[in-house]
Formats: C-alpha cells, structure tokens, sequence
C-alpha cells in the first residue's frame, strides 16, 4: 500500500502543468455543484424565514394556503373555540399582505406588511440593530431591514414615509431579514397592519397558537383541528415543509437550482476523467514497464486508484476553502448562498466517487497493455 501510494504521488506531482489542470478541472466542477446546492438551500431558508422565527407552536392557516406569503382570509370566529380547547395558552392573530410604500421623492415601490400584536410576541422583528421594537405600539411605527433602505429612501430610525395614506415612522431597524421575492417585509403591529392592508377587524390572514409545554400535543393538535373549522393546523415543520414545496417545486425554481448541480457533476465527472485519462496514457509505457517486471494488476490499480484519490482531497480541500469565501461574500445578498455540514460531507463523498468513476476508464486502458511493448521501444 505505501509503494502505491508514493508511487501515485510522485506520479502525480512529475508533471505539475497536468496537476494542476486535473485540479483545476475538480475545483471548477465541485464548486459549481457547491454553489448550485447552495443557492437550492439558500432559497429554501429564505421561503420559510417568518415560519422559522415565529415562537408559537401551531399555524391555523385557509384550506389550500401554499406558503406563508399565500394570505386568504380567516373568520375570527374560530379563535374563541380554539382558545378554549384544553391545553392551549394562546391565539395570536396575524395580518399580512401586500401595500404600497410612498417615499418622501413620491415614488411608490410594493411592500409586504407583516403585524401582530407585539405583547405576545409570537412574531416579531429579530436581528435588531438600531431602534427599539416596543415602540412599534406606537401608532405608525414601523420596522425595516437596512438593506431595502435604497428602495424605500430610508436613512435610519427617524425616516418617514406613507403606507396606504398613513403616515409611518422608522423606529426599528433590523439586519438579513430579507424577503425572497425581493419585496421589503415592513414589521407593524396588528391594528396598523389591518389599516395598511385594508383587512376588517373580524378577518386574520393566520393564527398562531401556543400550547402549554406540558400538554399532550399530539391530543391538543386533534382537538385545535376539530375546532378550526374549513381551516387547516399545521405544526410548523409541516407548514415550512409545504412553503419550501411549492417555491421550490411549484415554481419551477427549484428544479432549475437542481438541474443546474447535476449539469455540475456531468461537466466536471467528464473534465475529471479526461484529465486523468491523459495523464494515465502519457505513461503507459511506465505501466507498461511495471507489468513486465511482474506487478499485479491490483497494485497497478492500487496506483491509478490513490491517483485519483489525492485529486481529490487535494482538489475538495481547494473548493472547500473557496466555498467558505463564497459564503461570506454573498451573506448579505438577495439569495445568499447556504452550505450545511452534511452539504459538505455529501460533496466530498461526490469528489471522491467522481474522482474513482474517472480513474475506471484510465484502468480499463492499462488492463490493455501489452508488457512486451516495453521492449519494443
């Protein structure tokens, strides 16, 4: 094994253009495939963003809603008869929807209002990095996300501006909270929020419930449920599941991010295989050598083999360390691209699958070699 090894080493490093080519080709096709996952995961944090952050248990949504941007209405009505079931604390109302915002210059750009009533913070503001987010009670106050300061002509805590026809005040900033379809996401309390999207006072686009932690929650689920009417309750993970399903696979969006990774394992598997294959033919006659001084098959498989398996550590580590600066570059952006560990194990499991798979094609060439051809040379 360490005769291979050194051998595949020295092999590999004689002709340092050809490495360099042959990581080159690796690099390009795992970051490719990195950077096509990524911005998969990325758009499917960010689908489910308000699901994440809001600290309630349940979600009693309209029948057929498909995301948490979907907002039909409720009937309130049902919220007295979920309180009273055994088991839960509360019922929080919340109103969302689209509105107009009207800057200082008179230019008007869409908005998503997000309110609900901040003393039980089921769904407020997070990331808080200016003003203070008790005084959204306030009447018109509102908080933003200091990347859509641009496009809503906000400078900081204290800029104003119109929703709907009311006046509004900036009085809490927040940072990364960002919207997917790149509409700013305006925090309000509840009563502001059914004036600016013109939402009665007996409709509610969801509600939140919060159960008691010693509760059977699996008996209080089926209990909210027979009380919720032609609405639906969803657990939050199946809520975000079916968000991350219809943005993902319902838009059509998410099959491009994916048909774009496996272009990357395509392109790169071919790079990568035609690169050792040539490195591999440049020195048939040394493979040949070897066969005619008796080496086993094995141990020149064994040298292709720990060939292609230093590419690819070698080659993984140079993505890895690139995919990290890729990650903090776009942090800020519009679809910040997201890599979790188990991305990351996957990825190097692919590297050296595609790395192996190549190495086939150069072992079925040495397999061929006739040994008499050394000595024909």
């Amino acid at each position: 094994m360490s005769l291979a090894l050194t051998l595949a080493s020295r092999n590999l490093f004689y002709d340092r253009l050809r490495f360099i080519a042959t990581l080159v080709g690796i690099v390009f096709s795992v970051i490719l495939v990195m950077i096509q996952m990524g911005l998969f995961l990325g758009f499917g944090h960010m689908v489910s963003t308000m699901i994440d952050h809001a600290s309630t248990d349940l979600w009693v949504v309209p029948r057929g809603a498909k995301c948490f941007e979907d907002s039909p209405l409720l009937d309130l009505k049902m919220r007295d008869r979920i309180a009273a079931v055994s088991g839960v604390t509360a019922t929080i109302p919340l109103v969302i929807g689209f509105s107009d915002w009207r800057l200082e210059s008179g230019e008007v750009t869409p908005v998503f209002i997000v309110g609900t009533d901040l003393r039980d913070g089921a769904l407020q503001p997070w990331n808080v990095v200016g003003g203070n987010v008790q005084a959204l009670s306030e009447r018109g106050a509102v908080a933003v996300d200091r990347s859509y300061f641009d496009r809503l002509g906000v400078t900081g805590v204290g800029s104003t501006a119109e929703i709907r026809g009311h006046h509004v005040r900036v009085v809490a900033i927040t940072d990364g909270i960002r919207s997917f379809a790149t509409t700013p996401y305006v925090f309000v309390d509840l009563k502001s929020a059914r004036s600016y999207t013109g939402t009665l006072n007996d409709r509610a686009s969801n509600l939140l419930v919060r159960l008691n932690p010693a509760a059977d929650r699996e008996k209080v689920l089926q209990a909210v449920r027979a009380q919720a009417g032609d609405a639906e309750v969803l657990t939050p993970d199946e809520f975000r599941s079916r968000s991350r399903s219809f943005w993902l696979f319902g838009t059509g969006a998410g099959a491009a991010l994916f048909a774009g990774a496996l272009l990357g394992v395509i392109v790169g598997t071919v790079i990568v295989a035609q690169t050792l294959y040539s490195s591999t033919k440049d020195h048939l006659s040394e493979f040949a050598t070897l066969r005619a001084m008796g080496s086993s098959n094995r141990y020149i498989y064994n040298v292709i083999i720990y060939q292609a398996l230093l590419n690819a550590v070698i080659g993984f580590a140079i993505a890895a360390g690139l995919g990290a600066v890729v990650v903090q570059i776009t942090a800020k952006s519009a679809l910040p691209i997201v890599i979790t560990p188990w991305l990351m194990a996957a990825l190097a499991v692919l590297t050296v699958v595609m790395c192996v798979a190549s190495a086939i094609g150069a072992i079925v060439r040495v397999v061929r070699i006739d040994p008499a051809t050394v000595f024909m040379r």
